[in-house]
């Protein structure tokens, strides 16, 4: 397990058009790589993001175009690659999947989670009912690399402590969040809850955002971060550009916060 690596976050503003995004999420990770990046994650809907209506029309399999260019981005690049997520169609039903896959360095996929917690909101100025369209996965995915245990989440699953405490944190270093984050919500609570869910489970969150303007008018917050252990920003985006931002995971770190802090271990319920 290496002590000491480099993630990063990537921040994109995706549309309607399948082919541009997944170029730009290609030069992307090659800047990421080119940076030294060992671990890097996508945002949610990296490949596609509009009208919830159409991601039907849009999904794929986990074995699609999407995921293949993604495996071999890993492979190029020999990298850890959380490839964000994307509509993945589900075979018992007509609402697709809203999935993330990980990639190792050899380019086998080696982790699949299903955005369990949908975003159903109707706030007076953003509505958003993605239950419509997406089906809820069940399942938690806590991948173990040569880096470190990295477990999933999908953006409004931020909300929801439990999720990540269901992972046996013990194994965890960190944990990959893409998100399209909303710039309503996001202004309010985005920076808050991801410090806290890095704070209350003691690891490393790397959170890649989404921003700016998307076809059906919502618009996403950007602000993409890294989070120790501590809850240290150690490094975080914009909200209006294209980046990707870098900061080192320390296993040592971990290590010490965890030791000094034992949280975990005193955990009753």
């Amino acid at each position: 397990m290496s002590g000491h690596w480099i993630a990063a976050a990537v921040q994109m503003n995706a549309g309607e058009d399948k082919e541009l995004n997944l170029q730009t999420a290609e030069r992307l990770i090659a800047q990421a790589a080119e940076r030294g990046a060992q671990l890097v994650v996508l945002p949610e809907l990296f490949n596609y993001l509009g009208r919830l209506e159409n991601l039907v029309e849009h999904a794929e399999t986990i074995s699609g175009p999407t995921a293949v260019r993604m495996r071999k981005a890993a492979l190029k690049h020999q990298i850890y690659l959380v490839a964000g997520s994307f509509a993945e169609r589900s075979e018992t039903e007509s609402r697709v999947f809203n999935t993330s896959l990980i990639f190792d360095p050899l380019g086998k996929q080696i982790g699949v989670y299903r955005k369990i917690h949908l975003f159903d909101i109707d706030l007076p100025d953003v509505q958003v009912h993605e239950s419509s369209f997406v089906a809820p996965g069940s399942e938690v995915s806590l991948c173990q690399t040569a880096l470190g245990g990295v477990a999933q989440a999908i953006c409004y699953d931020l909300r929801f402590p439990e999720i990540v405490r269901s992972y046996d944190l013990e194994k965890v270093a960190c944990l990959a969040l893409p998100a399209a984050f909303t710039a309503k919500t996001g202004a309010a609570h985005w920076q808050i809850l991801v410090r806290s869910r890095a704070i209350e489970n003691q690891l490393f969150l790397i959170a890649a955002n989404q921003y700016g303007r998307y076809t059906n008018g919502i618009q996403s917050y950007g602000h993409s971060l890294i989070v120790d252990p501590w809850g240290t920003i150690l490094a975080e985006a914009g909200g209006d550009a294209e980046e990707v931002i870098t900061a080192e995971i320390s296993l040592e770190r971990l290590r010490e916060v965890r030791q000094h802090m034992p949280a975990l271990r005193h955990r009753r319920m």
